[in-house]
């Protein structure tokens, strides 16, 4: 058994990929129908927005279970003070830069669809004078995953503490037991049922105030990933059951997609489906489908991924401020591709590759040589990243010097 005191690669790759995944998804979001968007094109795409619904399914849940491994390896030689000093220089740093710095531009982008005359300088100041996103200008868009992380780690600090200590793990020991058989599959069930019981009088908002069927359905992905990894066994768990959690997946997104193109959705066939037990069972599918696919990808993430490589520390460092960076740059790029009058296809090939291009650009030749930009966009100091950077690298060597060995040995 693998111990969850050391950091394990798989995580780092699935971070990698969920971020991947919301870049795919934004880099789409102005070629597809069915979301509104700060921007549209005229011609949008029906099998786009089929890629997006699927991702859209899994990527943030993803996202916040992997964050609560984060937390867990943060608070293993840290105290709750500590930590919350170091989330606040990680998270909240980068917020306030970000809503000051990195999300007026988006919103200028949109205002000028909308007629806004004059420069960005012009309109900056109605950042601060207009009042809240969409009525006014002001705005953290895709940042709202920082500020709930932010506090929800902060909130949950004393919490996670107490879960790590020996007394804590001695109470919680009942989480062994789900590790056996498919015992696991009894984790998702209170986030399933919150999620089933709060999303339609609680529709998502990303304000903060008023999201509170998600906040529920967020907070349970975090406090379970930071669970899976205290408790190492359940980690193994979804290895071992990586196939039915496969099964489940593939079942609950099939089911759910036939529903949708048959025009079978209870809102559609249903009379008073405000009030019908069926309408539940049909929202329960969405997280269903969610945990499902998170426990997919963790089973065999761990499986298949849990190998250091050479440029995993680059992109492992990249991944962050790619977050923070990659909607301004899409919206502005989809800006000017819209206007054009090529396929949506192409238009959505060049939004994706010039703007990946232009965020790892940026983060290459701006953000990652800096103290202070490294600092603005939540890095670590450039010596410790140097050094994290080394360690990994002899160990990976030394894991590959391990291997040649035995191969000798065998031969």
């Amino acid at each position: 058994m693998q111990p969850a005191s050391n950091r394990q690669s798989y995580l780092d790759w699935l971070r990698i990929f969920s971020i991947i995944a919301v870049f795919f998804l934004h880099s789409g979001m102005a070629f597809v129908e069915e979301w509104e968007w700060h921007l549209k094109n005229n011609e949008t795409s029906n099998l786009l927005m089929e890629i997006n619904f699927w991702l859209g399914r899994f990527r943030m849940p993803l996202l916040f279970f992997i964050s609560g491994t984060v937390t867990y390896f943060m608070l293993q030689r840290r105290s709750s003070g500590s930590f919350i000093g170091l989330r606040f220089r990680r998270l909240f740093i980068p917020l306030v830069f970000g809503i000051l710095v990195i999300v007026p531009p988006q919103v200028y982008m949109e205002r000028l669809t909308q007629g806004f005359k004059g420069n960005f300088a012009d309109f900056y100041g109605t950042v601060f004078s207009t009042g809240a996103y969409p009525a006014g200008n002001f705005s953290w868009h895709h940042l709202w995953f920082i500020v709930y992380l932010f506090l929800y780690d902060i909130l949950f600090a004393p919490l996670f503490k107490w879960m790590m200590s020996e007394k804590g793990r001695e109470r919680l020991a009942f989480f062994n037991k789900l590790a056996n058989r498919k015992w696991i599959y009894l984790l998702p069930v209170p986030g399933v049922i919150a999620y089933t019981a709060m999303s339609r009088p609680f529709p998502e908002t990303h304000d903060l105030i008023h999201d509170w069927g998600r906040h529920v359905y967020w907070l349970f992905f975090l406090i379970t990933g930071f669970t899976c990894i205290n408790f190492p066994k359940l980690m193994e768990s979804l290895e071992r059951n990586r196939r039915t959690s496969f099964l489940f997946a593939f079942a609950s997104i099939l089911l759910i997609n036939y529903l949708r193109w048959n025009n079978l959705e209870p809102d559609e066939v249903l009379p008073n489906w405000q009030s019908d037990y069926r309408t539940y069972l049909f929202i329960a599918l969405f997280p269903l489908t969610a945990w499902s696919w998170i426990f997919t990808f963790i089973g065999y993430g761990r499986r298949y991924l849990n190998k250091k490589h050479s440029v995993l520390n680059y992109v492992n460092e990249a991944v962050y401020p790619f977050y923070i960076l990659h909607q301004t740059i899409i919206v502005i790029v989809v800006f000017y591709v819209i206007r054009t009058n090529e396929p949506v296809l192409n238009k959505f090939l060049f939004t994706f590759i010039t703007s990946f291009a232009l965020v790892m650009c940026i983060y290459h030749l701006f953000i990652r040589p800096y103290a202070i930009t490294r600092f603005l966009f939540g890095m670590k100091p450039k010596k410790k990243a140097v050094k994290q950077m080394k360690e990994t690298k002899e160990a990976a060597q030394e894991k590959s010097s391990e291997i040649a060995q035995a191969a000798i040995q065998i031969s």
